[in-house]
């Protein structure tokens, strides 16, 4: 049916507009402003391992997989800035969702490498996640969804988040070497 918005998933919302937006809409990409070109690069590509896609002076594209791009980065209001004080509205973090579970935990041990600090992690149920901050206090959730089969919902459908603890030390190992190798 045309001009109709569907539920995808099967995640009940709890309110609906009268006017849906379409079920496919997503977030193509974010555009962050920085202090500093290199040192945003240094962490999102260097520790991360996201493959620059255009880099200027004052600009810096990044992507995995080959799309044109999921983060940008630019200096262009804010070359030697300083992040908003608490207190202020604003982003509070940019979720970057991993395929898998395993290439989550990869993104703990580059992470846990580099010695960058985590805030926090969770499970949510539907997702696992790490928080963090980047060079310019941009709050980031690093994230993996179960599939949504088994997303936890209550009787009527609604998403129903659990605060369940992470299991990092499995989530560390997930994927890794040490995994792989069997056991005697």
């Amino acid at each position: 049916m045309a001009g109709k918005s569907t539920v995808q998933r099967g995640v009940v919302p709890r309110a609906r507009s009268e006017q849906p937006i379409a079920a496919g809409v997503d977030i193509g990409h974010v555009h962050l402003k920085t202090a500093d070109i290199a040192r945003i690069r240094h962490f999102y590509v260097d520790i991360l391992g996201f493959d620059v896609i255009v880099e200027m002076p004052d600009a810096l594209f990044l992507s995995a997989g080959g799309y044109h791009h999921h983060l940008g980065f630019n200096t262009w209001e804010s070359k030697g800035g300083k992040p908003p004080p608490p207190g202020t509205t604003g982003l509070y973090h940019v979720a970057i969702r991993y395929p898998t579970r395993a290439a989550l935990g990869d993104a703990l041990r580059r992470l846990t490498a580099a010695g960058w600090p985590l805030d926090g992690m969770n499970d949510h149920g539907t997702h696992e996640a790490l928080y963090l901050h980047d060079p310019d206090e941009n709050g980031l959730e690093f994230a993996w969804d179960r599939p949504p089969e088994e997303w936890p919902l209550d009787a009527e459908g609604h998403l129903a988040f659990t605060g369940r603890q992470l299991d990092i030390e499995g989530l560390f190992r997930e994927g890794s070497e040490d995994e792989k190798k069997p056991t005697t």
